[in-house]
């Protein structure tokens, strides 16, 4: 026989209200109204014992053998088996009666239970309240990748990026928003901070070298200049391109310092981006 797991336990009055109440505040309670004679009952158990198996810190499964404890089916009012009712900070929020699949248990779950990312989100956002959004970026990358691109999560990434004075990937993430986001005051609040990085960004010196590289494509120097000067702004993507587009007319430009600069930015940005990692395949292409 199987040894039962430590978040699989079975209920009585003795331990009843420490589960109602005490468990319950801590992580989901599953509480499973079964019998020995319920054949549903019996095709159900391994079910929630699977899941149960998948979530052990978030979710307690409590078995209620409805035979031994008349007291407690009473009370929750329980009138056919099986039974499930999940529990959070004391209260019912949720219930099912017969043996529902695993799937449409599954999606009842989800509601419930903490998401994959939370944790990330929540270390992300302690990096930003401390002033390190660069710690926070891949954080937040991470979890918008696992949540499918969550709304509520590219609003934060694009604040993210904002803070890092990278508007052009903040500005990728607000485009390709859908009418309906972009009625949420998330994306007002990030467009208006985003026009004024751009004001912020758009310096003296930056317009002056756009126009003089406009007017030759081909003065490497000034491209040059304009990439450093785009580095200290914070535009880190439009720096990297423009160093490529020297390094692509000319590999060992300045002796070697554009390659140089180009990887000082390259450093200088968060462990794991894919800005980095782009732009590495970028240089790696054009350099073998």
């Amino acid at each position: 026989m199987s040894q039962q797991a430590s978040n699989v336990i079975t209920v009585t009055e003795q331990n009843f209200q420490q589960v109602m109440v005490e468990e319950s505040q801590q992580r989901l309670v599953v509480m499973d109204f079964w019998a020995d004679w319920c054949a549903p009952c019996k095709a159900l158990m391994p079910i929630l014992e699977k899941l149960a198996g998948e979530y052990p810190n978030q979710l307690l499964l409590a078995k209620v053998n409805a035979d031994e404890q008349p007291n407690i089916v009473a009370q929750f009012g329980v009138r056919s088996l099986p039974t499930v009712a999940f529990i959070q900070n004391g209260q019912p929020v949720d219930a099912f009666m017969g043996a529902e699949p695993e799937s449409a248990i599954r999606q009842r779950l989800e509601k419930y239970l903490p998401k994959p990312w939370d944790e990330l989100l929540q270390q992300a956002a302690e990096f930003q309240a401390a002033g390190n959004p660069a710690q926070a970026l891949p954080l937040v990358q991470e979890a918008y990748r696992l949540s499918g691109e969550d709304t509520e999560i590219a609003f934060m990434l694009a604040s993210v990026y904002i803070d890092l004075k990278r508007g052009s990937e903040a500005e990728t993430i607000l485009d390709a928003m859908t009418m309906q986001q972009q009625t949420e005051p998330h994306y007002k609040e990030l467009r208006s901070r985003l026009k004024l990085l751009a004001e912020a960004a758009e310096t003296p010196e930056i317009q002056e070298l756009q126009q003089r590289l406009e007017s030759n494509p081909d003065d490497l120097e000034v491209a040059y200049e304009l990439s450093v000067q785009y580095s200290q702004a914070g535009r880190s993507e439009e720096a990297l391109e423009t160093l490529i587009g020297v390094l692509t007319k000319d590999r060992n430009f300045r002796d070697g310092g554009a390659r140089k600069t180009f990887l000082d930015i390259l450093n200088g940005l968060p462990k794991g981006d894919p800005l980095a990692a782009r732009y590495q395949r970028k240089l790696f292409t054009l350099l073998y």
